[in-house]
């Protein structure tokens, strides 16, 4: 199968605390717990969690590692952003905001023309966006 716009897409990235991260995601944001793996202590093995819409062609991949955690490194771009299509509820941005979400300014002056930036509980950032996209 080559590369194209059918080829599901996985995004990874360590999480300090996946339950910490499940609250965010799940719980405020209103993603699905896709896969769960916990590590039984077995070397190199890392506990895992999947996250996303069932239906989507992308999903989110937080990884803790028990014997050798890394430390998340978001960078200011480091950005998933939805696109709404819509006003952001403030409703949404309060459920993220109480399940661990911190609401910051972006770094990036259009994100916050445009949306609603929130910090997650590793620091990367989640933008939700009222504008729509389309990339054809």
């Amino acid at each position: 199968m080559p590369a194209d716009a059918a080829a599901h897409i996985r995004l990874a990235r360590p999480s300090r605390d996946l339950r910490a991260a499940e609250r965010f995601w799940v719980s405020g944001l209103g993603l699905d717990v896709l896969y769960r793996h916990a590590a039984d202590g077995a070397p190199g093995e890392s506990s895992l969690l999947m996250v996303g819409w069932p239906d989507a062609g992308w999903h989110l991949e937080l990884v803790h590692d028990p014997a050798a955690p890394l430390e998340p490194r978001p960078t200011p771009e480091d950005l998933l952003v939805v696109y709404l299509g819509e006003p952001v509820p403030d409703s949404l941005v309060g459920r993220l905001e109480r399940h661990g979400g911190k609401r910051v300014p972006a770094h990036n002056p259009y994100w916050d023309t445009w949306g609603v930036t929130l910090q997650d509980p590793d620091g990367y950032l989640l933008v939700l966006s009222h504008r729509t996209w389309s990339n054809a």
